[in-house]
């Protein structure tokens, strides 16, 4: 029983870390549509904003694997 609600837990986090990235990454990738729209130059800077909220998923994964293996 113990197992199956790790796996539970593990699943959340990875799941809920993703849901919430999701939900940054579509607005901060609207606006750097909208910025390199205006002036191309910002590139570079709107790729790295974009890439940005996906740590937060490399976060979960690093929380359920510590979940599933401690």
């Amino acid at each position: 029983m113990v197992d199956g609600l790790v796996a539970i837990g593990a699943g959340i986090a990875v799941g809920l870390a993703g849901i919430g990235s999701g939900l940054a990454e579509k607005d901060i990738g609207a606006a750097a549509v909208g910025a390199i729209a205006e002036n191309p130059k910002m590139f570079g800077q709107a790729l790295i904003f974009t890439v940005i909220p996906e740590t937060i998923v490399i976060f979960g994964l690093v929380i359920a694997i510590l979940l599933m293996f401690l």
